[in-house]
């Protein structure tokens, strides 16, 4: 993985501990992202503007997943996750607004349906998808793995969801 400097970086910054990574050291981080593109169900992308990588984006199958233990999946269920990149100097305004539907657009393409499932304590990405248009469910307890190629700690999210009429009409409205 040639972005494996980049993306360590990204997720060991203390503003991405939700994500669980900040102590895996660069072969860990390395390790994770080998063993997630060896899987048909999980993908991971950098999302770039021009030549600038912006944000860090996995698309998931929930029925092949931890979170399926925790919400009846749904036929045309995707997941995500997102992580956005670094902003030298001061953050766009108005960024985050167009970039999330550009997101969203790519993982609904033969999915009716996203589901998420963020850090229960993370209020600011709460706060960001209920304006993005998502619904917030419950708390879910989503259970520790044990694989030994990528095991993931017990966690406290909360279950969200997005479908496609929340989508706006067109995303040049966002900017």
């Amino acid at each position: 993985m040639e972005d494996v400097d980049l993306v360590h970086a990204w997720v060991t910054e203390p503003r991405a501990s939700f994500w669980g990574m900040g102590e895996l050291s660069r072969a860990q981080v390395l390790g994770i992202y080998r063993h997630l593109d060896a899987l048909p169900t999980h993908q991971a992308y950098l999302a770039y503007r021009d030549d600038t990588p912006v944000a860090l984006f996995h698309t998931y199958e929930p029925a092949d997943d931890r979170i399926s233990a925790c919400y009846p999946v749904e036929p045309g269920d995707v997941g995500i996750h997102l992580l956005l990149g670094p902003t030298p100097g001061a953050a766009e305004a108005g960024f985050t607004r167009a970039l999330f539907p550009e997101l969203l657009t790519h993982a609904l393409i033969g999915h009716s349906r996203i589901v998420g499932e963020p850090d229960a304590r993370n209020a600011k990405v709460l706060a960001r998808l209920q304006r993005t248009g998502f619904t917030l469910h419950h708390e879910i307890l989503l259970p520790a793995t044990t694989d030994p190629e990528f095991s993931q700690p017990e966690k406290l999210a909360r279950l969200v969801f997005f479908t496609p009429d929340r989508l706006p009409a067109r995303s040049e409205d966002l900017y």
